[in-house]
């Protein structure tokens, strides 16, 4: 799995890390040994570099990589994300004109498409979910049996798991910035 591969992230990894750099920095502190402090600053700023690698993310239209996976979006969140669009578009140009129609048109499908997008966002995360819980537990079985395909496979499953989960916190981090209203 991920925490026992050094060229991939991981936060439990990181969890890890920074439990033994807070003993290694007890143990420091108690002995008066500026080794062992030293080790332990060294090993919690790996775990913080970890942390935060094992929880980036970059977007590009409806995919999402990580670190370690990609995985491409629900249609439901870019179907959703353009009914926003569209309908932003027709309210404000039914305000301009002054045709009420064509903006109450507008507001409802753009709140449509904030449900719809929601209702994608959802899927991912089950699924996202399912995968990582899915692939950590196939490849500990498969670590046992010692079947290297199957293994591999789970490591795939996980990641991909990962990188859904990923986009899907990307995009509500997005959402958050630009809507003083989101919750």
């Amino acid at each position: 799995m991920a925490a026992n591969n050094k060229d991939q992230t991981s936060t439990l990894q990181s969890v890890v890390d920074q439990a033994s750099a807070a003993i290694s920095g007890g143990i420091g502190r108690l002995t008066g040994n500026p080794a062992d402090k030293q080790e332990a600053d060294a090993k919690r700023a790996t775990a913080e570099a970890e942390h935060d690698l094992s929880h980036t993310a970059a977007k590009a239209g409806p995919f999402t990589v990580t670190p370690s996976g990609a995985a491409k979006d629900n249609a439901d969140r870019s179907a959703g994300s353009w009914n926003q669009t569209v309908g932003s578009a027709k309210e404000a140009v039914g305000g301009l004109v002054g045709a009420d129609g064509l903006k109450q048109e507008g507001i409802r499908q753009n709140e449509e498409g904030k449900a719809q997008e929601a209702h994608g966002q959802v899927k991912d995360l089950g699924k996202g979910l399912g995968d990582r819980v899915g692939g950590a537990v196939g490849g500990a079985v498969a670590g046992l049996t010692g079947n290297a395909a199957q293994q591999n496979e789970a490591q795939r499953q996980h990641d991909e798991g990962k990188a859904r989960l990923r986009g899907v916190e990307a995009d509500l981090q997005k959402q958050a910035q630009n809507d003083p209203n989101f919750k």
